[in-house]
């Protein structure tokens, strides 16, 4: 055992045997002398075995989430290991985690790397532990939800370096985390509790559990998209992506009232790293004003953080051309922002087609929304792309018409809330039912300013960025 290693363990003789701190980034074991020693069982009951370095976890039916964790903590790190779990069970990888008997009775919490076996196929995904739920889930990077194999083994790869948190497995792209909550615990392997008698006795295994700490070599950053939850950053790997901020949290740069030169003088502030739409009685625009970017966008992600007041209506419109619209406030294609509960807008419109989410007065959000209150954070994300090509008979010859930015999504909270496609007959027939039907050629802009609504009521804004996309 080298000298350093070794002095690490030096008068720990009553103290339970340590797991060895890897040394300048070398892998190092988690299981040491075929024993379980330097990990403690927390929480419930479920059985922990280990034959050589392979652990087993089984179910026991009528105890709660069971974690073998390691007795020290680790704060940057790469984690690797292979799991093999029966199917119709779930289970998962605690990384910087914590127990205190002051939380919780001291129920683990914190970042969990998902093991699902199941149809959801949320592997990989980050979920946080009997704290927020779920960070990262799968439907935010399709690709990974074919990487694990049922009842196979498995490669994990966990990355955890300040505040960025990133998953592999199988070496395919899963999740990208920035959050700053936590930033070392201890590591933790989890048996779920079961629901049913039937379940009792399944098994989860994990075996060559390593890890290196020291100096990290960063596996290279690609296209996986990051969950930030640290206001008005952006990570390195946002910036690999070509994400720039529309909002520092101390100044209005990028942006200017819609239809003016400069940024209304009234109506809007920033405060304590929040932008914020001041209240004026609910006179849409009668006070600061719609504001709108700068640039003008034909294809790209937008993103942005939002906090409604109590009743409050506003919006996130989109290819706003401002000599399009009317005085009150610029036509667009719109993400509602509204307090469905308080506001009598959420009912009236069509099936909902005006409430959180919605593209305003043509298609409702789907059902089963995610939505904090009033006083909560939620995040809105408009993804635009897709080029078609659209032929059409013009006299006596067949014309070819190019429509950039023909697919968008609305997300809400991390989830779809609205796909669709515009600019093809199936659109310009919900325009035509629409309170927009008399506008000619809505929707079909092929780019324009991104714009945030005054409605006259308050509404906070943070973390607003943007990135443009390639056309494919």
């Amino acid at each position: 055992m080298p000298q350093s290693l070794l002095l690490s363990c030096l008068g720990l003789i009553l103290a339970p045997p340590c797991i060895l701190a890897a040394q300048d980034g070398a892998w190092v074991s988690l299981v040491l002398d075929s024993s379980l020693d330097g990990w403690t069982r927390l929480n419930g009951e479920a059985d922990f075995s280990l034959e050589g370095e392979t652990i087993t976890g089984t179910t026991m039916h009528g105890t709660p989430n069971t974690f073998l964790a390691t007795d020290r903590t680790y704060g940057d790190f790469s984690l690797r290991m292979e799991v093999w779990v029966n199917s119709g069970i779930n289970s998962g990888i605690q990384i910087r985690s914590e127990s205190h008997p002051d939380y919780m009775n001291g129920r683990v919490h914190g970042y969990q790397v998902e093991v699902d076996p199941s149809a959801r196929a949320w592997s990989g995904g980050i979920y946080d532990e009997a704290r927020r739920g779920w960070l990262y889930p799968m439907i935010l990077n399709p690709a990974c939800r074919d990487a694990f194999r049922v009842e196979e083994w498995n490669e994990y790869y966990v990355e955890a370096i300040g505040p960025l948190l990133r998953t592999w497995v199988n070496d395919i792209p899963c999740a990208a985390l920035y959050d700053d909550m936590t930033l070392d615990g201890f590591i933790a392997l989890q048996v779920h509790s079961v629901g049913s008698p039937n379940d009792a006795g399944k098994i989860i295994q994990w075996r060559d559990i390593q890890i290196s700490e020291g100096t990290i070599v960063a596996r290279p950053f690609d296209d996986t998209y990051v969950v930030n939850l640290v206001p008005n950053t952006l990570s390195a790997q946002e910036e690999a992506q070509g994400w720039t901020l529309l909002f520092d949290g101390e100044t209005t740069d990028g942006w200017r009232g819609a239809g003016r030169e400069s940024f209304p003088e009234r109506g809007w502030k920033v405060e304590n790293g929040v932008l914020i739409v001041e209240a004026s009685g609910g006179a849409e625009a009668a006070y600061g004003g719609d504001i709108v970017t700068e640039e003008e966008y034909t294809l790209f992600d937008f993103s942005m953080d939002f906090m409604l007041s109590e009743g409050a209506n506003s919006g996130i419109k989109y290819f706003i051309t401002e000599s399009y619209g009317s005085d009150a406030s610029a036509i667009g294609l719109e993400f509602q922002l509204l307090d469905d509960e308080r506001h009598l807008d959420a009912a009236r419109g069509t099936a909902g087609n005006r409430t959180l989410g919605a593209l305003y007065d043509l298609i409702p959000p789907a059902d089963g929304k995610t939505v904090r209150g009033p006083g909560n954070w939620n995040r809105a994300r408009i993804t635009v792309s897709g080029v078609h090509v659209h032929e059409h008979v013009m006299g006596s010859r067949m014309q070819q018409h190019t429509f950039a930015g023909s697919h968008v999504t609305h997300w809400l909270n991390d989830r779809i809330a609205v796909e669709y496609e515009r600019g093809n007959q199936a659109f310009d027939a919900l325009v035509a039912r629409s309170k927009y039907a008399v506008w000619e050629g809505f929707g079909h802009w092929q780019s324009g300013h991104i714009l945030l609504q005054d409605h006259g009521d308050e509404v906070h804004f943070r973390s607003i960025k943007v990135r443009r996309l390639d056309a494919p």
